[in-house]
């Protein structure tokens, strides 16, 4: 298939175009380059040393002699360039991850707040209106989030994306319906995916469109088979307090001996999935669009789920190091339980890999190797959800010791 990969120089986006390029696709990488703006707006960079995307499709072509084309094209602003890219190229499916993908940084600030809501909202609706106008049947697989579901403890369950509900009517008898699971965004980063998924709605009922909807858990890990293949190939590594994710940042923490930062209680349960599981979903999705005029298909992309302070202990016993609670700044609960119906990939053949298979070690291997490159100052998480109580971590220049101060 010809696969427009959307976002494809991000930290999913890469490894899954080289995962569909090494399956035989013929994979076009549609990018912004805006993460890597984002790294010089913060000062911060990915732990493992990136090269350009140019320099990366080079090292690619070299050593499998597959292509993976590059276009420059802004989503969110340009959307007469997308669409006459579309007309010409005609991709048999579209992967979505051209959208600012972290929590943290969409809380910043109002301008923060304003550059997510613009980027994700306007780069989604651009994507589907520029496929109905040029009549393009090409599948649509997007890449949301467990995050539209909200963290809230309900005692049952979460199903893949639509809640069946009886709703009484006139007469008193009781029609069935399957409707979206409720939304409760967490975040602005999380609303938009929330909106995402109403965009989906209509565009498949109004212009059936084939869509498919990944609601993905925590991604943990740095490698797939196809970025060990050469030392140019590696995905990027994300630590900071913006867009580490929460695992990657205790492992990393780990490996150069910081003190692994537990926020509040450590009670919020999270879903979890590895890299490799997570390019290896998407193949998954890709190979098994919906019909034309069906609803938009929502997996649950996750395959564990762990309390925070579980993991921090876990790590912990694993390499010896300190664990320091902080005040939360986020605005979320205490405590959570979270159960996750998963079964739609399971059923499709997916092999999971999970905490226990041994690659937390290799992580904190890649963290070592590439200690070097750590900026201690921007390890702590201060971006803050709510006004007037927002919290700052400070820590001494080695990292041993952290207190909160507000």
């Amino acid at each position: 298939m010809k696969i427009a990969v959307l976002g494809g120089d991000g930290f999913v986006g890469w490894p899954t175009a080289l995962h569909l390029s090494d399956a035989g696709h013929d994979i076009h990488i549609l990018d912004n380059l805006s993460r890597r703006w984002i790294d010089t707006e913060l000062g911060v960079q990915s732990l493992t040393p990136m090269d350009s995307i140019q320099e990366r499709t080079r090292i690619w072509h070299a050593e499998t002699g597959r292509r993976i084309h590059f276009h420059l094209i802004d989503l969110a602003r340009d959307y007469e360039l997308l669409k006459n890219w579309l007309a010409e190229n005609r991709p048999d499916a579209v992967i979505h991850f051209a959208e600012q993908r972290a929590a943290p940084y969409s809380m910043k600030s109002d301008r923060h707040k304003n550059y997510t809501v613009n980027n994700n909202v306007n780069a989604t609706h651009n994507l589907l209106n520029a496929l109905v106008e040029i009549g393009l049947d090409a599948h649509l697989v997007h890449l949301g989030t467990m995050g539209v579901y909200g963290y809230s403890t309900v005692g049952a369950a979460i199903p893949e994306g639509y809640l069946p509900v009886g709703i009484e009517i006139e007469d008193g008898r009781t029609v069935a319906q399957d409707i979206l699971y409720p939304a409760n965004p967490g975040s602005i980063y999380h609303m938009t995916k929330c909106l995402d998924q109403l965009l989906f709605q209509f565009y498949a009922r109004n212009d059936g469109m084939r869509i498919t909807d990944l609601h993905q858990g925590i991604v943990w890990g740095t490698h797939t088979k196809q970025t060990r293949r050469h030392t140019q190939l590696i995905n990027r590594f994300d630590y900071d307090g913006d867009y580490g994710t929460v695992l990657n940042r205790f492992l990393i923490q780990a490996a150069i001996g910081y003190p692994l930062t537990v926020h509040g209680t450590g009670g919020q349960t999270r879903a979890f999935i590895h890299i490799q599981d997570s390019v290896r979903c998407i193949e998954l999705a890709l190979m098994n669009p919906p019909q034309r005029g069906a609803r938009v298909e929502i997996f649950n992309q996750m395959t564990e789920t762990h309390r925070i302070r579980d993991l921090a202990e876990m790590i912990a016993g694993l390499t010896g190091s300190e664990i320091a609670w902080l005040p939360n700044p986020r605005k979320e609960a205490a405590e959570n339980d979270l159960v996750v119906r998963n079964e739609k990939f399971h059923e499709l053949g997916l092999n999971p890999t999970r905490l226990q298979d041994g690659l937390l070690a290799e992580i904190i291997d890649v963290g070592r190797t590439y200690a070097y490159r750590v900026d201690r100052s921007r390890i702590p998480a201060v971006s803050a959800w709510t006004k007037g109580i927002a919290t700052k971590i400070n820590h001494d220049p080695e990292g041993r010791r952290l207190k909160s101060v507000s």
